[in-house]
Order: structure tokens, then sequence, then C-alpha cells
């Protein structure tokens, strides 16, 4: 990501940092889960105010996300195990970075979609958000397929950057998904000789 203001201090993430990806799973978790639950079912007032809360999360969402981005900026990541390959490198930085993009174009396409869509986006039902497009059904419909298609990529992403802690922390036991845990454990960050 870039030279950070920052120097690492410890093998560990800072809590900040912890905190932000425990609270951004839990709600691209929520915000993944009701979005299929919503889908079909017929319109009635659940529906709407299911879809009303999914926009508010998909809001806070992105500026979780963008919160994120300003901490990682300023605060350098522990360094990967001097143990991983070039290749495994590359792999966990490009997914890192796809993560990031898709947790940015998810919430833009479904604000886009909402106002091609002819519903502006209302935060807590209190502040209305600008609409990004014109209203337009061709493009609204688009933009749905996009945003779906956009989710399915990250839950994908998401399952692959999980099953990457868990080699690293079964196979490789090498402390990268330690490093992520809320809770401290020394046995856990050791890192094998």
């Amino acid at each position: 990501m870039g030279k950070s203001l920052h120097p690492p201090t410890s093998k560990r993430y800072t809590a900040t940092a912890i905190g932000l990806h425990w609270l951004m799973a839990t709600v691209l978790i929520g915000l993944f889960s009701v979005g299929l639950y919503m889908h079909d079912l017929p319109i009635s007032p659940i529906k709407l105010h299911l879809y009303s809360w999914h926009k508010w999360a998909g809001v806070t969402a992105f500026l979780l996300v963008l919160a994120r981005l300003a901490w990682r900026i300023t605060h350098r990541p522990p360094e990967l195990p001097a143990t991983m390959s070039k290749f495994t490198e590359l792999a966990a930085h490009a997914g890192h970075a796809l993560l990031y993009l898709l947790m940015i174009a998810i919430p833009l396409s479904g604000w886009m979609m909402s106002s091609a869509k002819g519903f502006q986006t209302v935060y807590f039902g209190v502040l209305p958000l600008p609409d990004l497009l014109p209203k337009s059904k061709e493009l609204g419909n688009l933009l749905r397929d996009v945003h779906e298609t956009l989710n399915f990529v990250l839950a994908t992403v998401v399952l692959g950057h999980a099953v990457a802690a868990l080699k690293h922390h079964l196979i490789d036991k090498d402390g990268v998904l330690a490093r992520m845990l809320p809770w401290h454990s020394r046995l856990l960050l050791e890192e094998t000789p």
C-alpha cells in the first residue's frame, strides 16, 4: 500500500486495525446475508424496511472502509513471515488490494443502483444523500446485476482470505492469523524457526 508514516512496532496489528477488521467482517456478513434474504421477498413493508436497513449498513460499510484505508496508509502493517515465497507475498498483497477495491465498489454500485432506480438513499432515515445518477430503469437493472455480481465475487475472495488465514495457522504455523485476532496469545504468535 505504499510507504506509511509509522513503522510497525510489533508482530501484531494495532488494536484499531484489529477492531476495524472484525467490525467490517461482521458488517459484510450481515449485509450479504440480509441481501440474500430480502432479494426474493415479495414487496411488503418488511422488504422495504430491510432495503432501507441494507442501504444504511452499506453506507456505514463504505465509511468504515474509508476509515480502514486511512488507518492502513498511516500505520504500516506487521511484516509478512520471511518463510513466505515471493509468489505467496504477491498473492497476499493482491488479495488485500482486491478486498479493498470490492469494499469500495460494492456500496458505490448499490448507491448508484438506488439513484438510477429513483430511490434516494436517506442515511438512517435522516440524512438524504445525493443521487449519483439520473433515473434510468435500464441502468438501474444493469447496476443491480453489477452489485449482485460484485457481492458474490467479494464472498469468494473473503472465503479465500479465510482459507489462507487458516492455512497459515494450521499448516504453516507462522503466526499470521494470530496477528489479527482480538485476543493476545503468546503461544499463537510464536513463529516457527
